[in-house]
């Protein structure tokens, strides 16, 4: 039986972590390769006719080139910091990240600019040249998206800004989280150690746990409130100079999504919340309790003989995904033999998981806290799901590879849906399979509830920052309210500094980091549908489906391969009754 090691290997990308000096010769390179992409871009003057594409495929091929190297310093970065929070020459590398990023901003603001310049007619027909038809789609979406942006000068001095004040705060919440430790049953734990200790079927222990983290979060509260007013005032600063009003303008056009998909998809969950609320409510009852509180949520119902230690895990998952796909269980397996993945169970990580991809070397590295939970292998699942897809794209341009949030959680949620599907229909017994029925169940929990929770709270927030700072008593008091609102009140006790705890609220790289999970975990829905159904053709249908996400609007890539219109209630309204089948199946089980 092959032993996998839990810690990942970097020096196959660069050899010598934070002090590498592949490292510093490949920065060296990149910075060389945004001087020539800037040359291009400047010297850039638009076409007056159709035929005169040499220009403009000249600086789409040094943008791609110079794409591929600025994410791959910035993957190796993410994984440094990760590791070893203490890392201080790792901090002073997402300085110069942040540098690089605004500089090529810059070079691609300008670029956007002088397409606006070419005449419609002209522009129409240069996209269907062969050189330029395949990027059609991201080549449109820039120009258009740049009509509704300030001038390339204005633009440009708001992401040399974005480096000392909007990214830097979101590095400074990271720095306090990375130093931040618990003190437990005479350990010292990382934040992230002691929230796995969540998982425990001691009530009290949960308890004791939860007081602990709601301890530590308060304690940091007040700096935490300055990095997310700052955060978000930023934001809202250069949305009112663009003259944007809607917050939601910015997380939509990135997702590439509808607001009525969006409106319909949260209208249809808050109708199914009913059955969700029975449910808490029976998971109250075996608990022995009148209501859950919110340390309750994830608790385990009985004792699964289904803890899986690392190689267990990994041996579970690629036997899972070899049923649904050959060339996922292949991929995965090489993913494990290669130490693509830094499981370890170690003080000074940070807490979380993550999957991220290296463009130029065409790798990708997982990122994850291990101890041997089915939450934990399905964690794993969910991030290798991301691995895959992000395999499949790299035949493609790197500018067709840009694919939004919400379906990159599709790969993701498909893939962890095999592995929970998996262990409720390997169940030893019946109450081993109502403990794993119901720790699946606690996915749609989190995505219905949970999640919503975080949309209804960064909303409101943003309509109060408008008029002003919000203080650490406020932010509680949102918090809690959106969460009583998104678990139809069946709660007890809340979680009032959860705002502080959850890094998407701070993170800088995507606004509205809550929906498009919710998104992903119901769209996915639809492809396990169809997985389900088998056919020999489904593994290259499921492919092609992927290799679309970054060239197409989200409702034009369900139209195209699931046949359904995502502004209608139809397609969701099926996707929750294959949810609500799960919580029938477990109230009938404990009835």
């Amino acid at each position: 039986m092959t032993v996998y090691k839990p810690t990942w290997d970097l020096d196959t990308i660069f050899k010598g972590g934070s002090h590498s000096e592949e490292l510093k010769g490949y920065i060296d390179e990149t910075e060389t390769l945004l001087s020539e992409l800037e040359t291009l871009v400047y010297q850039f003057l638009p076409p007056k006719n159709p035929e005169q594409t040499d220009q403009l495929t000249s600086i789409i091929d040094k943008r791609q080139e110079t794409s591929k190297h600025l994410g791959e310093f910035g993957a190796f970065v993410s994984c440094l910091t990760a590791q070893n929070v203490n890392d201080t020459a790792a901090g002073s590398l997402v300085t110069k990240r942040s540098e690089l990023g605004a500089r090529f901003g810059n070079i691609m603001t300008e670029f956007d600019q002088k397409l606006v310049q070419i005449d419609s007619h002209v522009w129409g027909t240069m996209l269907k040249t062969p050189s330029l038809a395949d990027l059609s789609f991201v080549l449109e979406e820039r120009r258009r998206k740049v009509k509704d942006k300030l001038d390339a000068a204005q633009e440009s001095l708001m992401n040399d800004l974005s480096v000392d004040g909007y990214h830097a705060w979101g590095q400074m919440y990271d720095t306090i989280v990375g130093k931040m430790t618990i003190e437990l049953d005479g350990e010292t734990l990382s934040v992230g150690q002691a929230a796995n200790k969540l998982n425990t079927s001691d009530r009290d222990q949960r308890k004791k746990v939860f007081d602990k983290l709601q301890s530590a979060w308060s304690s940091q509260s007040d700096l935490f409130t300055e990095t997310l007013n700052h955060l978000s005032g930023f934001r809202l600063q250069t949305y009112k100079h663009r003259g944007w009003d809607d917050v939601l303008k910015e997380p939509l056009e990135y997702n590439r999504m509808s607001e009525k998909t969006l409106t319909t998809m949260w209208e249809t969950i808050s109708k199914f919340k009913d059955r969700y609320k029975e449910f808490l409510q029976r998971k109250a009852q075996l608990l022995g309790q009148e209501k859950l509180s919110m340390y309750d949520v994830g608790a385990p119902l009985g004792d699964s003989n289904q803890n899986m230690n690392y190689n267990e895990g990994a041996q579970f998952i690629i036997e899972q995904f070899e049923k649904f796909s050959p060339k996922l269980a292949e991929f995965t397996s090489m993913a494990f033999d290669k130490q693509w993945i830094e499981a370890e169970d170690r003080p000074g990580k940070r807490p979380g998981g993550f999957c991220t991809s290296f463009p130029d070397s065409e790798q990708t590295r997982i990122f994850m806290t291990y101890s041997g939970s089915l939450s934990n292998v399905a964690t794993l699942a969910h991030e290798l799901g991301h691995a895959y897809h992000q395999h499949v794209m790299n035949e493609l341009p790197i500018m067709n590879q840009g694919y939004a949030m919400n379906v990159a959680e599709t790969a993701s949620t498909f893939a962890e849906m095999i592995v929970a599907d998996a262990a409720v229909k390997n169940a030893a017994n019946e109450g081993e399979k109502i403990a794993l029925l119901e720790d699946k169940i606690q996915r749609s929990v989190a995505f219905f509830m949970n999640i919503h929770s975080r949309f209804l709270f960064e909303t409101r927030f943003y309509e109060e920052r408008k008029q002003g700072t919000v203080s650490t008593e406020r932010l509680n008091e949102l918090m809690v309210q959106a969460q009583r609102e998104a678990y139809a009140d069946s709660l007890d006790e809340y979680d009032p500094t959860f705002w502080a705890s959850k890094l998407h609220f701070h993170i800088t790289d995507v606004p509205f980091y809550n929906f498009p999970y919710t998104f992903g975990y119901l769209f996915s829905l639809g492809v396990y549908a169809k997985a389900i159904e088998g056919g020999h053709d489904f593994e290259d249908q499921y492919i092609a489906l992927l290799q679309d996400t970054g060239r197409m609007t989200v409702e034009e890539l369900a139209q195209k391969h699931l046949d359904v219109n995502l502004e209608k209630p139809d397609f969701w309204e099926h996707a929750l009754d294959l949810c609500r089948a799960d919580v029938e199946e477990f109230l009938e089980l404990t009835s």
